[in-house]
């Protein structure tokens, strides 16, 4: 397993962060090196506390638990810091999938490599590489534009924007919003934009679309889901000003 290198010579007494990825959906898909490390962590950092105690739950964990979230991680840095200073090993997790790629833990991950405190990834479930894996598109370069922005006007400054790329473009958001995003992906790129969508992914109402975007919008209708979508790079992207066409 690779290891950061000390930045100095107290380090080798410090703790260890294991960023540990769990299941997106389906809990069998947790892999053996995860479940040992939450066993043996000694304090776990979790998005929410719910997510969290269902997860250890399932497993038969029983863990300290506490939240690191949006709206905390900048006051909980030190904090986390100093247990990790006094060698104790955590583990950070989010709600599901891979930590930290959209979601909290940034900043702290930022934190440990200047303080010399080791960070070990232990590799697992991403929605974000499922999707690419059944996506049949040539996706050797793509742009990973993750979540748009919540409002409305700021939405159609990035959508105008994303629509001149040359690139296949993967995008996420909120299950709500679903609709809404395909409806404005056929008003930027076209009604007759190829994309793919993954909904749901492992869980038992999985769904994978492929098709024209207007197309694709029809099948789903109002439907909320955890997605992914990928839009195909263009031979010719149509510009916002015919997009409609």
């Amino acid at each position: 397993m690779t290891r950061l290198p000390e930045t100095n010579r107290q380090a080798s007494s410090f703790g260890c962060l294991y960023v540990v990825a769990t299941p997106i959906g389906n809990p069998a898909d947790i892999s053996t090196h995860a479940v040992a490390v939450l066993q043996a962590a000694d304090l776990i950092l979790c998005e929410e506390l719910k997510e969290g105690s269902r997860l250890l739950k399932q497993l038969g964990i029983s863990a300290a638990l506490k939240e690191l979230n949006e709206h905390n991680e900048s006051s909980m840095i030190q904090d986390v810091l100093v247990e990790l200073m006094n060698g104790k090993n955590l583990a950070l997790i989010s709600d599901c999938g891979t930590p930290v790629f959209s979601d909290p833990g940034r900043q702290l991950i930022q934190m440990l490599y200047e303080t010399g405190v080791k960070v070990i990834p232990i590799p697992g479930a991403s929605s974000l590489m499922s999707a690419i894996s059944v996506c049949p598109f040539n996706l050797d370069e793509f742009y990973f534009a993750g979540f748009l922005p919540p409002k409305t006007e700021a939405r159609q400054v990035v959508l105008r924007r994303l629509a001149g790329s040359t690139q296949a473009i993967i995008l996420m958001d909120t299950p709500y919003r679903l609709g809404k995003l395909l409806d404005e992906v056929s008003a930027h790129f076209g009604k007759k934009q190829p994309i793919f969508l993954a909904c749901d992914l492992t869980l038992p109402g999985e769904q994978l679309f492929l098709g024209e975007a207007q197309a694709v919008s029809r099948q789903v209708q109002n439907r909320k889901a955890e997605f992914i979508l990928i839009i195909d790079r263009p031979r010719h992207r149509r510009t916002p000003h015919d997009a409609t066409a």
